[in-house]
């Protein structure tokens, strides 16, 4: 179940065999070092720390220049754990990939060292995958948007077109139910699509086309992981 981190480009449209047309999000997953490796008989699970970019680090300053210039820089600790992989500058981001499946001892784990590089070539067409991002921000909506409630009447005297309605009864249970659908913050949240198909894979230009659309914004990171 080893996966990569890649960023999302966008969507365009592919033509298979049969010449069918098929919808594609295009992921640009440059080769990922490994920064760590959980055992599984320490840890209860297998895993390994992929990282993806390129952090800017802090950088000595002459007399009479100032401080560092704004903007993100890595941290000494990111720099020694950088260091242990052999990497120069730590990745700008790291995410954590599991190797095993819970609950199916047979699958045959790989195992990576420190320093070792995944690239685009674990993937092969016809391979299901599922991709982890982060939905695009909406910020605060309605319920009508949030949940697609249908909303009241237009007509008959009705003003209160996308209002919620009654939330909760007076008399039985005299409050609000926990898990009411309200109003409230619409989007930005962790979201992971299952079965999608890998329809091409490019390794000199590090792209993967999955079909279908995935979760997050054109410029959204992403992890794409293998499924058995």
């Amino acid at each position: 179940m080893i996966g990569i981190i890649g960023k999302k480009l966008g969507m365009t449209q592919i033509f298979n065999e049969q010449g069918q047309q098929i919808p594609v999000t295009v992921i640009e997953a440059e080769p990922n070092p490994v920064l760590g490796v959980t055992d599984k008989k320490k840890a209860g699970h297998a895993s390994v720390q992929l990282g993806y970019g390129t952090s800017r680090l802090r950088r000595e300053a002459a007399k009479g220049e100032g401080k560092n210039p704004k903007g993100h820089r890595a941290n000494k600790s990111a720099v020694g754990h950088a260091k242990k992989a052999g990497l120069d500058a730590p990745p700008r981001i790291l995410k954590s990939v599991r190797l095993d499946e819970p609950g199916n001892a047979t699958i045959e784990i790989p195992t990576y060292a420190l320093g070792d590089i995944i690239k685009v070539d674990i993937f092969a067409v016809g391979d299901q995958v599922k991709v982890t991002g982060t939905s695009k921000g909406r910020g605060f909506q309605g319920v009508v948007k949030r949940y697609g409630i249908g909303g009241g009447p237009n007509t008959h005297g009705n003003t209160k077109h996308r209002r919620p309605g009654s939330i909760g009864p007076g008399t039985d249970p005299s409050r609000v139910i926990k898990g009411k659908k309200m109003p409230g913050h619409y989007g930005a949240a962790r979201h992971t699509q299952t079965h999608l198909r890998v329809e091409k894979v490019d390794m000199e230009r590090n792209l993967i086309y999955i079909r279908g659309s995935v979760a997050g914004p054109t410029g959204g990171f992403v992890v794409v992981r293998k499924q058995a």
